[in-house]
């Protein structure tokens, strides 16, 4: 493989390699920009940054070796992580949009047998073969827009057979796909219908069958649960999350989404590595967090999709927590694969600068899942997962909203867009 060599690059986003962990406060704003920045990349590691005239003369003898990138006007950045999507599931809920647009609430639709439990059941209907050949053709699109590592969620099974179906989707994915895919257990994404009123029951298959088999099998990373009012009470929640903590799941919670609900404390309390949603978090909980060092994973397309207030990113950072952002990707709330558009819906509706967008997008990101010594950052001796975009600063990146301005993306040091 011959080493490529990007040069010129108006700015250079490393995201300061010397800086270790989730970034907080105003070191969300640290992005280590170089102008007229150089990358050097060989064998799928970055060997050296730098500006231009700086690698110019380290590689001059090797100049004639290299395939030379000019990134003239262009802004180059670490590939983005998606730390929070449910990337495997069957059908689509476009009549639940029309539903909500005339008043509908999100969980009047689910309890009317919609949402969660409408995918549910076209994603126990599909097969493993049309659930990979969807899953496939989203990643794809993913990786167009930037993104070179991405969580994914099972959750739309609510039974046995279906979450390992999801799962194993994923891993099959993950062993095919150039994007860099981390599994997540979600079998308490909510109470199936057959388990209604027979909540304990279901909690009680998630923590005797399905989590032993999904450690077994090593099929996921992480054990994530919707702790919320009708779906998990906190107490459920706990056991669930210390179940799988026995079996070397680490903890994440769906926390507060629709109303407060003690999900943010939970996660601080089980030692979760992130919270999701966190729109309506209290102040203890946010603060049991910034203390704990859980990650607030923030997802503004989710609150956009779904006309909510969304949660305050602002008022997170203030208080010291680290906060990455995601898409959400899933069919009923947040239909997007567009990290470029969710950094956009940071600033304007979490009031987020651009600065720590872009940190949210990459580091932080990182950190939520468990990747953050090999994505996120642009270091000599690390994966090479770059993105050039074609506009000159990151500012530029987050002022021109809902465009996708990805001009080339490597993975690993392989151009794959």
């Amino acid at each position: 493989m011959k080493p490529i060599w990007i040069k010129h690059a108006s700015q250079l986003i490393t995201m300061e390699p010397g800086l270790t962990g989730p970034r907080t406060g105003s070191g969300m704003s640290e992005l280590g920009i170089i102008e007229d920045g150089s990358v050097w990349m060989e064998s799928g590691k970055v060997i050296r940054t730098g500006t231009t005239r700086q690698l110019e003369r380290e590689f001059e003898n090797r100049v004639q070796e290299a395939e030379v990138v000019d990134a003239s006007g262009k802004l180059v950045t670490p590939g983005l992580v998606d730390p929070h999507t449910h990337l495997v599931f069957g059908g689509t809920r476009e009549e639940e949009f029309e539903r909500r647009l005339e008043g509908a609430s999100y969980m009047e639709i689910m309890n009317a047998g919609g949402g969660i439990h409408a995918t549910s059941r076209m994603t126990r209907d599909a097969t493993e073969e049309e659930l990979f050949e969807q899953a496939y053709a989203r990643l794809d699109s993913f990786l167009k827009h930037g993104v070179t590592t991405l969580e994914g969620k099972s959750g739309y099974g609510l039974n046995t057979e279906t979450e390992l179906k999801q799962l194993r989707v994923m891993k099959k994915l993950n062993s095919v796909h150039p994007i860099d895919l981390i599994s997540t257990f979600m079998g308490a994404h909510a109470v199936p219908h057959e388990y209604k009123g027979q909540e304990e029951a279901y909690v009680n298959l998630l923590i005797e069958t399905m989590i032993p088999i999904v450690a077994k099998e090593g099929l996921a990373r992480f054990n994530d649960v919707f702790c919320e009012k009708n779906v998990f009470t906190p107490t459920q929640s706990e056991r669930i999350l210390e179940a799988g903590k026995r079996f070397g799941l680490v903890p994440k919670v769906h926390a507060d989404e629709i109303e407060p609900y003690g999900g943010a404390e939970l996660a601080a309390r089980v030692g979760a590595i992130s919270a999701e949603h966190l729109l309506k978090a209290s102040e203890a909980g946010r603060q049991a967090m910034a203390e704990k060092g859980t990650i607030a994973c923030l997802l503004p397309a989710t609150a956009l999709y779904l006309r909510e207030e969304a949660a305050n990113g602002r008022r997170m950072i203030d208080q010291g927590v680290a906060v990455a952002i995601s898409t959400d990707c899933n069919p009923g709330s947040s239909p997007t694969v567009s990290m470029p558009l969710v950094m956009n819906l940071a600033c304007i509706l979490m009031r987020m600068t651009p600065a720590e967008a872009l940190c949210a997008a990459t580091v932080n990101a990182a950190y939520a899942i468990g990747e953050g010594e090999q994505a996120g950052k642009i270091e000599e001796g690390k994966q090479a997962d770059l993105v050039m975009w074609n506009v000159p600063s990151y500012q530029m990146l987050q002022y021109a909203f809902g465009v996708n301005h990805a001009r080339a993306v490597w993975k690993k040091g392989v151009r794959v867009v």
